[in-house]
């Protein structure tokens, strides 16, 4: 029979150990704010006077786009783009407005290799797409074409879907849908353009169509501007098989 009292000091000895193996990274590396790079206590964190830039999206926002109101327009009001160009998903939800510390944080994660942002970043996602979370049966990123991967080393879409799984406890499938045409990057280019980009981009491979087939995808992706690359890997994911 195991000494519970034995389990006790071993945990504290491992937890003790931890923390000091933790203390020469810190002195060699210590954590810095995401947005204005001054100290902090831990990785990933914003500082005080970051925080209160971060613009967090709340409601009143439109129920198909997850675009913000202004004001109440009451229960189902739709914004203008959702009537006018309904997306082949069901709905959409974003964290915050992608502008100062946000745009830092994201160019952190997405060009600096601070991939401990990602954790943080999938809190804020997980608060605000609580909703689709509670309906979804497996997390998918939108996926980089292998060249572009190869350079970088990592996907940040990836990156935040598996914090994002990892939170809500759902499936994550990160080869469920491949970017099948090496694109152009989408800032700086118009509408149309973006659109036009990621046309038959995205495919699901035969052998991922059991990971998807009849499930409800939740698909992460780190900036939302037009919408041109999501709506893309919808129409792909539908087109094996999702619902």
């Amino acid at each position: 029979m195991a000494d519970p009292v034995h389990k006790i000091k071993t945990s504290a000895v491992q937890d003790m150990t931890r923390q000091a193996l933790a203390w020469p990274a810190r002195l060699l590396f210590p954590p810095v704010c995401a947005g204005c790079r001054r100290h902090v206590s831990q990785p990933g964190v914003l500082c005080g006077a970051c925080w209160p830039k971060l613009r967090l999206l709340e409601k009143p926002w439109c129920p198909v786009m997850g675009t913000p109101f202004s004001h109440d327009m009451g229960e189902g009001f739709l914004s203008a783009e959702a009537i006018a160009d309904p997306p082949p998903f069901e709905r959409a939800r974003a964290a915050v407005i992608y502008s100062g510390v946000a745009r830092q944080m994201v160019q952190g994660l997405k060009y600096q290799d601070r991939t401990d942002l990602a954790p943080w970043m999938a809190n804020w996602m997980v608060r605000a797409g609580a909703e689709l979370i509670a309906e979804a049966d497996v997390v998918v990123p939108v996926p980089l074409h292998w060249r572009r991967f190869f350079r970088r080393q990592f996907n940040q879409s990836a990156e935040l879907g598996r914090a994002v799984a990892k939170l809500s406890g759902l499936p994550f499938s990160p080869s469920a849908v491949k970017r099948v045409k090496l694109t152009r990057q989408q800032v700086g280019l118009e509408r149309h353009e973006r659109e036009e980009n990621v046309r038959a981009a995205f495919r699901v491979p035969p052998d991922a169509e059991i990971e998807i087939a009849g499930r409800r995808v939740l698909v992460v992706d780190d900036v939302y501007t037009t919408g041109a690359t999501v709506r893309a890997v919808a129409k792909a994911l539908k087109r094996g098989g999702a619902v």
